[in-house]
């Protein structure tokens, strides 16, 4: 068992609270108007013609233009044609450097020729899917059980939201209760059920158009960080058909956009005990990038239930999965096991699991292991936050940065650190004009980010990668400089 973690020394989650708090009551900066103009027009305008062309015929068959919600940019999405190591290249040619990751799970960079090659002799011996088993599927199984101690047994599947979907029926199956209590502002897919309260804590229904109110009916969210709003809601629930599982980011929901303190996960699991819930850990982004081991590694928790992400087919098509404890993972047996006393989740997906993803994803996780990725990635991040904090401070700017190994979070304007209270419930509107306008400027900053030769998620959020250097950083860190040396406050009311 590998325990090397990217994370040297775990962020103090009250401080960073604090300075998030005071940054949502304080005036937003952002990118200055006339800077940002000067973008559109030189960049965006005479450098990126062709992504422009692109995207506006794209809007005529594809809504919105883009197919993923992550390629979205202001004040339009660029295409992108080659990705290697630390640096994207779009359709006219202009080079990047990538803090997106594929929204994370590339821990070596892009494409990395270890894996790469390995995908190329499956092409060619075999082809990317034939509906049958194949040795790596073992393979890749046997790699994450002996990474992580709670794997015992692992199934693929498509993605990350459809292993969150198998979790929320295996823990009603094993347990035989009904409710499932998430963490206000997590995202663990876009499922009906789990597309509550996301984003925003305390948001409940409100950003899931299109499902039906009922369907959450056993859908319940608490605070991050607050052990006594999570016993609240398992306690109530022992009154309506108990609770099922209880689902969590380990770093904080979002990627740790509202960090929580190291012992919280300990708590959460106690409470999971004390109440007969599964624990579900979300580990889609943190798996294989805090360590191998994962983030229940690093904080010494013993979850039931573990969802993967991308970076178990190695960024690949296919790519999410679920491992867990075998007394639970007995519930998602495959096909005619012989077992007829045991009730069976309805899973399925004919392209899980395929050769092509199977094969990426084993020798990805052999490549990180080697290579001791997770902790030069973090060394990164460590690295690339240290520098933002000293040029925010340079130019006197109220800018909030933390990381957590490798994820790292640059924000400018705290849209996601909002919060609603249904006690009061005349706040709301004030909540979501406030999340509008401090989300644009976020957006007018990625846009500047972009102009300067840098991806980030959302212009907030930013992930190192193995493949970055101490020189390559002092780049970025460059480039970010002159943003920065152009923000100033933005005027209220607009």
């Amino acid at each position: 068992m590998d325990n090397r973690f990217a994370i040297k020394e775990y962020l103090d989650a009250q401080a960073v609270t604090k300075e998030l708090d005071d940054l949502i009551q304080k005036p937003i900066y952002s990118v200055k108007k006339e800077k940002l103009a000067e973008y559109e027009a030189e960049y965006y305008g005479k450098k990126c013609t062709k992504s422009k062309a692109m995207i506006d015929e794209a809007r005529v068959i594809i809504p919105g233009g883009v197919q993923h919600n992550l390629a979205f940019n202001y004040p339009f999405p660029l295409v992108f044609t080659k990705a290697q190591d630390h640096y994207l290249v779009d359709a006219d040619g202009n080079e990047y450097l990538d803090f997106l990751q594929a929204g994370g799970p590339t821990v070596l960079g892009s494409n990395p020729p270890a894996v790469r090659e390995q995908v190329k002799h499956l092409l060619d011996t075999c082809g990317p899917s034939t509906g049958l088993f194949h040795e790596f599927e073992y393979k890749l199984a046997k790699k994450i059980a002996d990474s992580v101690e709670t794997v015992d047994m692992f199934r693929m599947l498509g993605s990350g939201s459809e292993a969150c979907m198998a979790a929320v029926r295996v823990a009603r199956l094993a347990t035989k209760k009904k409710n499932i209590v998430k963490m206000g502002g997590a995202y663990h897919g876009w499922s009906d059920q789990l597309a509550y309260g996301i984003r925003v804590p305390g948001s409940k229904f409100t950003q899931a158009s299109g499902v039906p109110l009922y369907l959450f009916k056993h859908t319940q969210e608490f605070f991050p960080n607050d052990l006594d709003s999570l016993e609240k809601v398992l306690f109530m629930n022992r009154f309506n058909g108990g609770t099922a599982a209880v689902f969590i980011e380990p770093v904080g929901p979002e990627s740790g956009t509202r960090p929580l303190d190291f012992d919280f996960n300990k708590g959460v699991e106690k409470l999971c005990r004390k109440y007969g819930a599964l624990l579900v850990f979300d580990e889609v982004v943190t798996g294989f990038r805090i360590g191998m081991a994962g983030a229940q590694g690093f904080f010494g928790v013993s979850p039931d239930l573990t969802i993967f992400g991308k970076v178990v087919a190695g960024g690949y098509p296919g790519a999410g999965g679920i491992g867990g404890k075998k007394e639970y993972m007995k519930y998602l047996g495959a096909g005619l096991d012989g077992s007829t006393k045991i009730k069976k989740a309805l899973i399925g997906g004919t392209m899980a699991a395929t050769p092509i993803s199977c094969v990426a994803g084993y020798y990805t996780l052999e490549e990180i292991e080697r290579t001791n990725a997770c902790v030069k990635a973090g060394e990164m991040g460590d690295l690339l936050c240290a520098g933002l904090k000293e040029r925010i401070k340079k130019y006197n700017l109220p800018f909030v940065v933390f990381n957590t190994g490798s994820i790292c979070h640059l924000d400018n304007a705290g849209t996601m650190h909002y919060a609603i209270d249904w006690g009061k419930p005349w706040g709301i509107p004030g909540v979501l004009k406030a999340t509008g306008v401090r989300k644009k400027e976020m957006e007018h900053m990625g846009a500047a980010y972009m102009a300067e030769g840098i991806v980030s998620l959302a212009g907030s959020r930013l992930y190192t990668s193995a493949a970055y250097t101490p020189e390559l950083i002092q780049d970025a860190l460059n480039r970010f400089e002159r943003v920065f040396a152009n923000c100033e406050r933005v005027p209220a009311g607009e």
